[in-house]
């Protein structure tokens, strides 16, 4: 039997060895922090302070060697995109607003391009990033229920409340005792809606569509009527192998494909005004095939989260059952591939798709399927 080998992010983590072998560490030293809210100094010093908390925690000392890796690397990168996102106020205050979002894609790009991770530690780490502030602002949120439960479907809610509460030992502000506060409010709040350590049972994934797509409801709601066509959404960065995957998988079925409208149409990837049209057309086509209860596949890239709401809103507002399909090469393998094909995407252009890439989660869709190949298969 092959031995499995434990993901690490790095060997050394003594932090001028961070600082050396990593730009985005050696960086947090030059980012300011609104001393109201973070006494204790810049990034570098608060990061340093969560870490060391985070180590402390008897909760982080029951997981198993790999979690609590997934973890660390997670308090190493929560902030990581403040460099870019602080900003003085003009009453003087220090705002890092839209760090976390931010920081998930700038850490998804890290462990996908630099530093080899496997596909579901990957995106275990960048929904920590993402969603670290969550425990201490849920209940301002405008529906903290729906937050809660599609957030416990990216990441584990125990996790995420260690997380938060080391981010709160690592600094040094008059209202500290408060914020730990709402972190422990935060896992009543979890356990209340069944969302603690796991995500919330639903009846069926069309009940959990259902009240995920309405402004209002209740999760135990169960819906009187049924999907009544499926559609197939596939996901995925050009050269990911999407068309192959059609061919072996859905070979009988109509597909609706934008290259080849592109293609059909005489229009360049380049032309936003043409492929204004083809995205028309391409919907026009499921439209007629949503009419006729037919089911088909849409063939695009659909790489971040609002492209998609807006095709699968398209899709159930004709009572169709959407399964994502998401397709995914090791980066090394994604630019051998993406040279090979018909329609090759200029290096450039897919760095740019890169750096907007949203992996589809599980609470987008009836059903969400993770096709991603590690490095070696």
């Amino acid at each position: 039997m092959k031995e499995v080998t434990m993901w690490t992010l790095c060997k050394n983590k003594d932090w001028s060895a961070l600082e050396e072998q990593f730009d985005w560490v050696c960086v947090m030293q030059e980012v300011p922090q609104d001393p109201r809210h973070h006494a204790e100094g810049n990034v570098a010093v608060h990061t340093q302070l969560v870490i060391q908390s985070l180590l402390q925690l008897p909760l982080f000392n029951q997981l198993s060697a790999q979690q609590q890796e997934i973890l660390w690397a997670s308090a190493l990168l929560h902030d990581v995109e403040k460099y870019s996102t602080t900003v003085m106020e003009s009453d003087g205050q220090i705002t890092a607003h839209g760090h976390a979002r931010k920081g998930a894609q700038t850490s998804r790009q890290l462990l996908y391009r630099d530093i080899l991770t496997p596909f579901l530690i990957r995106e275990q780490v960048v929904a920590l990033v993402r969603y670290h502030g969550l425990p201490l602002w849920i209940l301002e949120k405008p529906d903290p229920v729906k937050a809660l439960i599609k957030a416990s479907m990216e990441i584990d809610m125990k996790w995420l409340g260690l997380l938060a509460r080391a981010d709160v030992l690592g600094r040094s502000c008059a209202d500290k005792a408060d914020l730990l506060y709402r972190v422990d409010c935060f896992e009543e709040f979890c356990k209340e809606h069944d969302c603690w350590g796991h995500t919330r049972p639903f009846t069926s994934s069309h009940a959990r569509m259902h009240y995920l797509q309405q402004a209002e409801g209740h999760p135990d709601y169960v819906p009187f009527d049924s999907p009544e066509v499926e559609v197939v959404l596939l996901s995925g960065l050009p050269g990911a192998g999407k068309d192959q995957y059609i061919k072996k998988h859905f070979p009988d079925w109509p597909v609706v494909s934008l290259d080849q409208l592109r293609i059909k149409m005489k229009v360049a990837p380049t032309d936003k005004t043409g492929n204004g049209q083809v995205i028309q057309a391409a919907k026009e086509m499921a439209r007629v095939l949503l009419r006729a209860k037919t089911t088909f596949v849409w063939n695009a890239t659909n790489i971040t989260g609002p492209m998609r709401a807006q095709l699968i809103d398209l899709f159930t507002t004709y009572k169709a059952a959407v399964r994502i399909v998401y397709l995914e090469v090791p980066y090394t393998r994604l630019m051998r591939q993406n040279k090979n094909r018909e329609a090759i995407v200029p290096a450039n252009a897919l760095d740019k798709l890169i750096r907007k890439w949203e992996v589809p989660a599980h609470w987008e869709a009836h059903e969400v399927l993770y096709e991603a190949a590690d490095e070696g298969r």
